[in-house]
């Protein structure tokens, strides 16, 4: 089993306390190379763009009850310079960038080439850039970047075509990072049918959305939408960067992406959220199939799997005691994180949550990860979830890699 970490950066209140920028960079830092010393795999660091606290204040915000930023990493490719720079055998992963942001996929492929030009001018080096990509939780952070309704039939199918146009930039962004020369006739075409669709009625909005734009006499059975993206013959430099020092990881459910992002070149998939057993095991089943043949037989720890970490070996308490302060810690943390993300606390989500979760002492985290993933999965253990304690954190992560990853091992050996 594999072991990386998530770092979110996350500048919220927890009891009333808000550290300023700085010291959020620095407890960051200090996580980090706590990380890079203790053996995680992987530093996978959030991003996001633009105030949270500001989007509230628009017509429509997405996160109305959120308090503070959601996250202070706005450039990865500038942290992930210093992340290389202040460790020494940690590999660094976004976790996950928005394609529909800063320039979109030509932009953003551009600043692959370059970042990994410079960081692969050392011959001797191997530790990976990891780039998690999607299109975004939050859509506030893609809307001042043109990703927005350009007239009423995208409107009416915007939910559905959001996805696509993701798709869209999804293609650009891999034949760039393959050295090709792209233009956008040569990129895939949107054509939304009903399968598109999650109701007749939302397909009924669209096709009544074309008839009134079009004057039609009827509503036709697909609509083509324009490309997103226009532009002639692009390719980007530097060419000649090492690739072999580039992994990429689809931040996406859609099966269908999954398989077609696969044609271009290893895609593999992040597991972020709350996921059914049985979706996890269809994606490994899927991923075997359709994985690209340049990146070798998919294997399960190419899946990262987002496991929140509520562990307490704090000293001069009894291993009751330390499960008991556990289960407290991490009903709070997952209490507040539903209320500021959707305004109200449903139990029912803090209990699936839960199950996104370990809680306890080392042994009982040790049990539920032994008993929950399988050997040969790789976990991304989340510390600094609601928790601004980065002693408590660093102590944390160390009785996880000391004490729980080798009884992990004993238990599944």
């Amino acid at each position: 089993m594999d072991f990386d970490i998530f770092l979110s950066i996350a500048q919220t209140p927890v009891e009333g306390y808000t550290p300023d920028e700085d010291t959020m960079f620095h407890n960051f830092f200090e996580q980090l190379k706590s990380a890079d010393e203790l053996g995680f795999g992987t530093a996978w660091v959030a991003q996001a763009h633009l105030s949270t606290e500001v989007q509230k204040m628009n017509k429509n915000p997405v996160v109305p009850h959120w308090e503070g930023e959601v996250g202070l990493c706005t450039d990865f490719f500038q942290l992930a310079h210093l992340m290389f720079a202040k460790t020494k055998k940690i590999h660094v992963g976004s976790a996950v960038m928005s394609l529909l942001t800063h320039g979109g996929p030509v932009g953003i492929a551009e600043r692959v080439g370059a970042f990994l030009a410079l960081h692969g001018m050392n011959k001797n080096e191997k530790r990976k850039l990891r780039i998690g990509f999607s299109a975004g939780r939050f859509e506030f952070m893609a809307r001042p970047y043109g990703i927005v309704p350009r007239d009423i039939v995208e409107e009416s199918a915007w939910p559905a075509l959001r996805g696509q146009i993701f798709g869209e930039a999804c293609e650009i962004f891999l034949r760039l990072l393959n050295g090709e020369i792209v233009n956008s006739d040569t990129v895939r075409k949107t054509i939304l049918t009903r399968s598109n669709f999650r109701s007749d009625d939302d397909w009924d909005k669209v096709q009544h959305a074309i008839i009134d734009r079009d004057s039609l006499s009827e509503a036709p059975d697909s609509i083509t939408i324009p490309n997103r993206y226009i532009f002639e013959d692009v390719k980007n430099i530097p060419q000649a960067w090492n690739r072999d020092l580039l992994d990429l990881v689809l931040g996406s459910h859609d099966p269908q992406l999954q398989k077609d992002v696969n044609e271009f070149r290893p895609v593999k998939v992040f597991n972020l959220s709350i996921t059914p057993p049985e979706l996890i095991e269809a994606t490994h089943d899927r991923m075997s199939k359709h994985y690209h043949s340049d990146g070798g037989p998919w294997k399960r720890n190419y899946m990262p799997r987002t496991l929140m970490v509520f562990v307490n070996d704090e000293p001069n308490l009894s291993d009751s005691e330390r499960s008991k302060a556990a289960k407290e810690e991490a009903d709070k943390s997952l209490s507040s994180y539903w209320g500021a993300l959707e305004g109200t606390i449903d139990p029912m989500k803090v209990s699936k949550a839960a199950d996104n979760s370990v809680i306890g002492n080392v042994e009982e985290v040790s049990q539920q990860i032994a008993a929950r993933f399988h050997p040969d999965d790789c976990v991304m253990a989340w510390f600094d979830f609601f928790n601004h304690d980065s002693p408590r954190v660093i102590r944390n992560m160390e009785a996880f890699m000391n004490k729980v990853v080798p009884r992990v091992e004993e238990l599944i050996a």
